[in-house]
């Protein structure tokens, strides 16, 4: 393991080697040099190069210097948060460490090893790994693998060695035999041995000595995680497991990160099933492991959760986890009371389990169950003092249940927690109702009255406002775009993933030669693209790519999905320009092997295209379209351009992009104090102004029709106003028209 000192040193001497014109900062011409050296075997282009550094510049801003560009500590950062590989690319670089010496002579980096607490230095002084490990783990069947596993296995017992040696000194360690610690004393029957059994040995978890291995445990995990293939990562991470369930650290064997990597770097339904298989066959060895797989496995089903997830309470029943994850997998299922059980079963075992009190909160607040919930996010609130989003459910599951003053009083706690301006939209919404005093079509709850009104009664006023039936489809897109963090995941990176993805030519029924990709193979791929979810957050976005998609993609139910088209599906609702996403589109069509050897498309295949991104992204058009071709199949080629004006044409193109991109750019905009006369909201995004009644109604109540009951007429003009700005100038143009006072807004 590398110390921190010769870490960075190692840093240092990769950053002089580059930093050429010696301002003490890696500019990006200086930071191109780097990646391309670092990656010898990848040939990048420069769309890719200007990508990455485009990244690198972006989340390390705070480390760049203006134009001298990056500087040591960013560099050193990047690699302290995982985004290379210290050791791999000062080899790869063929450098060298050669400590500089003092005015006496003494080594620095000497100096630096003495005085860290290297667990590299104490592996040195340890007899061989299979002079002092345990039979399993050198058995040729279900021990280990691969010799960076040995490492691992003898840099934790290091760490274990050296914890257990703090928790000796201050009396912290119960039931202690030092012959468990000295020797793992593994049994050759692949499991505990009864001698250890009879000594177990129980850890304090508290303090700071606990929480400083913790730390340095997962250094040694994502160590693994960085392993040259999937085989050896695993290895790597069963290989850990084992140590610590042999040494009793049973929560850290436990936990989810032991499987994170699994569920990252390819598909987890896959590995999971290998994760299980693997657990399974070897006995004994690994069946410590059987609940948490479960667990994980049930996340990963989808479809299958409950069953998994049975399991694992079966053979577990007081994991508190698995209850709250089947509660949670029953909710989603519709089955409520039977997720309020799940969920009150997990409170049982662990009082203080926060997850499964505020999910059950929610729970009680989807079912208008509002003072139940309330009392939910109390006892969060009283496990989680600072939780300021029970803080302020709390204040609305009060509001719900009629208790203005409580809601008003927990409104301002959660304040006090946070400057967010969540609270300040309910705050603001609170006072609308006060002041309103108004109840809601008969629901009770004291929102503003309204009607709905059919389309046929909207009519627009100016070109840039959006028709009521059109804003509808937009925010449907816009919100399946929230739920995958597709806007968030750069266009570029498709590119990318053409560019260096290997994926063979396979033919489909009709004999089309196409480079089509199982759907579990595709997860690993959306895994790529979109990296900075967390594994919950994954697991959604996927379900819903999956619903919305994939669906329609393989309509035969193959189980294959031709992924050029799939690439340019997705295209249109990644982070770029709109000139970028539309090129993405067409390069990926391009890709495809349909149009191998050609620099355009054929016009028939832009054709599906389109059809295709209106059957999944349009859902009033529906899946028919995709099998009308107006006129005969025309194999004639397209260019980039004539693809566009096809893609923009406002009848069968796909020309609710430009509605779309309206919301992307609009999701911060406010309007000062308007407020929507439906909701009674604060609005944020588009206003629309009525511009007879001079009421404003959110994007929200615009598409749903709804209007203030106490406007009623035959129909309603509207004009949208982006922003305050817009509202502002045509207030100012009707003045100067008019020359008296403009109307109330």
């Amino acid at each position: 393991m590398t110390t921190r000192g010769s870490r960075s040193e190692k840093v240092k001497r990769i950053f002089q080697q580059f930093d050429t014109n010696r301002d003490g900062g890696l500019n990006r011409e200086e930071m191109a040099a780097l990646v391309v050296a670092v990656n010898p075997r990848v040939k990048f282009s420069d769309e890719q190069i200007s990508a990455i550094l485009d990244e690198v510049f972006r989340t390390y801003g705070e480390f760049i210097d203006g134009e001298k560009g990056l500087t040591f500590d960013g560099l050193l950062r990047t690699y302290d948060d995982g985004a290379g590989d210290v050791d791999r690319d000062f080899d790869a670089l063929g450098l060298e460490l050669k400590p500089l010496e003092d005015k006496n002579g003494i080594s620095q980096a000497s100096e630096e090893a003495a005085s860290s607490s290297s667990v590299a230095d104490e592996r040195v002084m340890e007899p061989h790994k299979k002079q002092r490990t345990a039979a399993w783990a050198a058995s040729p069947n279900h021990g280990i693998v691969f010799d960076d596993t040995w490492k691992l296995v003898d840099d934790l017992e290091i760490l274990i060695k050296r914890l257990k040696a703090k928790q000796l000194k201050d009396g912290k360690i119960k039931n202690d035999n030092s012959d468990v610690f000295s020797d793992p004393g593994w049994s050759r029957e692949l499991g505990p041995s009864t001698e250890i059994s009879d000594k177990r040995v129980i850890w304090n978890e508290s303090g700071p000595d606990y929480a400083a291995f913790v730390k340095e445990l997962g250094v040694l995990r994502s160590r693994a995680d960085r392993a040259r293939s999937r085989a050896e990562a695993f290895d790597g991470q069963m290989a850990i497991g084992r140590v610590l369930y042999e040494h009793y650290l049973f929560k850290e064997a436990l936990s989810w990160e032991l499987f994170v990597c699994a569920w990252r770097h390819s598909e987890a339904k896959g590995e999971f099933l290998l994760a299980l298989e693997a657990a399974e066959a070897g006995g004994n060895q690994w069946a410590y492991l059987l609940p948490q797989i479960h667990v994980n496995l049930g996340i990963a089903l989808e479809a299958e959760a409950v069953k998994a997830l049975e399991e694992a309470i079966y053979m577990k029943n007081d994991y508190a986890d698995a209850h709250c994850d089947l509660a949670s997998a029953l909710h989603a299922m519709g089955d409520d009371e039977n997720a309020i059980k799940e969920f009150q079963k997990a409170i049982d075992l662990k009082p203080g389990h926060v997850d499964a009190l505020y999910n059950l909160g929610g729970l009680y607040m989807d079912m208008g169950r509002y003072q139940r919930a309330s009392e939910m996010y109390t006892r969060v609130l009283g496990v989680w003092p600072n939780h300021w989003r029970a803080q302020l459910n709390k204040a609305v599951s009060l509001l719900g249940a009629g208790e203005t003053e409580e809601a008003k009083k927990a409104l301002k706690e959660a304040l006090k927690m946070t400057n967010r301006v969540e609270l300040h939209d309910a705050i603001s919404h609170l006072k609308q109702l006060q002041k309103r005093k108004l109840r809601g079509n008969g629901n009770g709850n004291g929102e503003a009255a309204f009607i709905t009104v059919e389309p046929s009664k909207f009519k627009i006023v100016g070109e840039k406002t959006t028709l009521r039936t059109e804003l509808t489809i937009a925010l449907d897109i816009r919100a399946f775009q929230r739920i995958t963090r597709l806007n968030r995941c750069e266009v570029e990176l498709i590119k990318k993933e053409m560019s260096e993805g290997d994926v063979p030519v396979s033919y489909s029924g009709s004999g089309v030669p196409e480079k089509s990709i199982r759907k579990a193979s595709l997860e690993g791929i959306l895994c790529k693209l979109l990296n900075f979810l967390k594994p919950e957050t994954f697991v959604g976005a996927v379900k819903s790519i999956n619903q919305k998609i994939l669906a329609v993609l393989d309509d035969s139910e193959s189980g294959r999905v031709d992924l050029g088209m799939f690439f340019a599906v997705l295209a249109p609702l990644c982070g770029g320009s709109p000139d970028k996403r539309k090129q993405i589109a067409y390069e990926s069509l391009l890709w495809r092997p349909v149009n191998e050897g050609n620099t355009q498309i054929k016009k028939s295949d832009a054709q599906r295209y389109i059809k295709l991104l209106r059957a999944i992204y349009i859902p009033s058009h529906g899946i028919s379209e995709i099998l009308e071709i107006h006129g005969e199949t025309d194999n004639s080629l397209v260019s980039l351009t004539e693809f566009v004006t096809m893609f923009d044409d406002p009848e069968w193109g796909f020309s609710i992009m430009s509605t779309l991109l309206k919301l992307e750019t609009g999701d911060r905009s406010r309007h000062g104090r308007h407020v929507c006369a439906t909701c009674r909201y604060p609005i944020i995004g588009s206003r629309f102004k009525e511009m007879k009644s001079h009421f404003s109604l959110c994007s929200q109540c615009y598409c749903e029709g709804k209007v203030p009951s106490s406007c009623k007429q035959e129909e309603y003009r509207f004009k949208e106003y982006a922003n305050e700005a817009e509202a502002v100038k045509d207030k100012c143009l009707w003045f100067g028209s008019k020359g008296s006072s403009p109307a109330a807004s």
